[in-house]
């Protein structure tokens, strides 16, 4: 062994220096691990490799760079990085509350949507009250439930992967739906969430609306309305921000104050500066922001027909995604058989899962690409 270095065999630790056994420790990997540490799965995200050479789309990332304007701002932020950032980020919650006609005190930002659904778990939910959340939706739900020591029960998804709005309509202690839903991409209908909404008149409704640009309706006018409601929106897809990681809560007063809470209770400086420019002129350019959203669209219909065709069934989608199986090759096979053609796509081994593909929409060559490297591989069989 090279001097200095440690000898890690099995779960055991064995600390040399300078050639020689100086003294001999061994210990379990997980000795100084809480006890909750030792039960947690944590969230598994898509893979990112680290070489070249793939087409990504496994990780609903826009397949569009951030506009030059955002790119200027950033820029020109970076003059001011020997300062802290302003903590309450002001500036960027004005712009967003500019942007959906309310008033500044209704928006919250935080790194990215994830941080902010994080902050939600401790300021709303009791750990002796059950919440409640689909079976099928975004993986995160479940692990900060874990995390919090936050009673949960699933709520099934119907035969065709849709929401049961009725079924949400008994005693909770809170509501987390992610809509358009996450992995299938199906959004739930404005009329269903304002039930949901009626029907649980003392329990706060969580809407993760990630991407909800791409095709479903917001639920943001209904906050006037509703003030169980907090809508979470994220910069990182529908305005190409995954790179800065920058999120957003509305709701009323009461509830922003609960997540500043938290929120000064764990780290007063959420968003740095160049996220907070970058953001700010995402907003400032909705052109840009629209026409990209325009373009996904119109790629990732053109791709469900061409899925179809090759025998696909495909999800109605409101996302950046779709949602497919195949009526004859196994979602396994055709991911392997995919990743080793260059191209990467989300598979979930999970139960109801276990024979779809989520496929990001990247550009229109990537789509083709796609498209071609399906033909050939479900040729073969």
């Amino acid at each position: 062994m090279r001097k200095g270095r440690e000898a890690v065999s099995g779960r055991t630790l064995k600390f040399r220096c300078g050639g020689r056994n100086t003294g001999e420790m061994a210990m379990t990997l997980d000795r100084y691990w809480s006890k909750i540490t030792k039960t947690l799965e944590p969230y598994t995200p898509g893979e990112q490799p680290k070489s070249g050479g793939y087409i990504k789309l496994n990780t609903n990332e826009n397949p569009f760079p951030p506009s030059v304007h955002i790119i200027e701002a950033i820029n020109s932020a970076c003059l001011s990085l020997n300062l802290y950032p302003p903590p309450e980020a002001d500036a960027l919650c004005e712009k967003i509350a500019s942007y959906f006609a309310l008033s500044p005190e209704m928006v919250f930002v935080g790194n990215g949507s994830d941080e902010i659904l994080a902050f939600c778990f401790p300021a709303f939910f009791e750990r002796d009250k059950e919440i409640l959340f689909n079976d099928i939706t975004y993986s995160f739900y479940e692990v900060y439930a874990r995390f919090y020591s936050i009673p949960f029960r699933l709520v099934p998804l119907d035969e065709d992967f849709t929401t049961n709005a009725a079924a949400f309509c008994k005693p909770n202690n809170g509501i987390l739906i992610a809509n358009p839903n996450a992995p299938t991409g199906i959004a739930l209908p404005p009329e269903e969430v304002e039930d949901i909404l009626k029907n649980n008149p003392q329990s706060l409704v969580i809407l993760d609306e990630a991407y909800i640009d791409f095709g479903g309706k917001s639920a943001f006018a209904l906050l006037p309305q509703y003030e169980n409601l907090l809508i979470v929106q994220s910069l990182s897809k529908s305005r190409s921000l995954a790179g800065l990681r920058v999120g957003f809560a509305l709701g009323n007063v009461g509830l922003i104050s609960a997540l500043k809470r938290i929120k000064n209770s764990f780290n007063s400086y959420t968003l740095d500066r160049l996220a907070i420019a970058g953001a700010i002129a995402a907003f400032e350019d909705n052109e840009y922001f629209l026409k990209t959203c325009k373009e996904i669209i119109a790629i990732r219909e053109q791709t469900a027909n061409a899925l179809e065709t090759l025998g696909f069934r495909v999800l109605p989608s409101s996302a950046n995604f779709l949602f497919v199986s195949h009526e004859k090759l196994a979602a396994s096979l055709l991911y392997e058989k995919l990743k080793g053609a260059g191209i990467l796509v989300r598979y979930f081994d999970k139960p109801r899962l276990h024979n779809f593909l989520r496929i990001t929409i990247g550009t229109a060559q990537d789509m083709r690409d796609l498209i071609v490297a399906l033909r050939l591989i479900i040729g073969s069989y």
